[in-house]
């Protein structure tokens, strides 16, 4: 299993359409495959990053997955949204695999 980590540098001004993007990937992403964790606006301290977070099988089903979700009406809808709106300044992808696991498994610290 990898998890996808994407960075956004979104317009502060426009943090409410980065909301709206981020509730329509909550019903696409999961139906076109993958196990979406979340996506997180700013709160506190920068105005500017957001993250999404999902988790899949490894890069051929991203792949797989990455088709899906280009095809899905929703996917397709919610591109052209973040396309017509520019509140994405930035977006980065990177991918990681859990080291830490198993957690909690040790004897616990005295």
């Amino acid at each position: 299993m990898i998890t996808c980590f994407i960075r956004y540098h979104i317009d502060p001004t426009k943090k409410a359409a980065f909301e709206q993007y981020a509730r329509n990937w909550g019903q696409a992403i999961p139906r076109c495959g993958a196990d979406l964790i979340g996506y997180f606006a700013p709160h506190e301290g920068s105005t500017t990053l957001a993250y999404g977070v999902y988790s899949i099988e490894n890069l051929a089903a991203y792949e797989a997955y990455r088709a899906r979700l280009a095809a899905d009406p929703l996917g397709q809808e919610n591109y052209a949204f973040a396309m017509k709106e520019k509140f994405i300044l930035r977006e980065d992808r990177t991918f990681l695999k859990l080291a830490s696991a198993p957690h909690g498994m040790g004897e616990k610290l005295k």
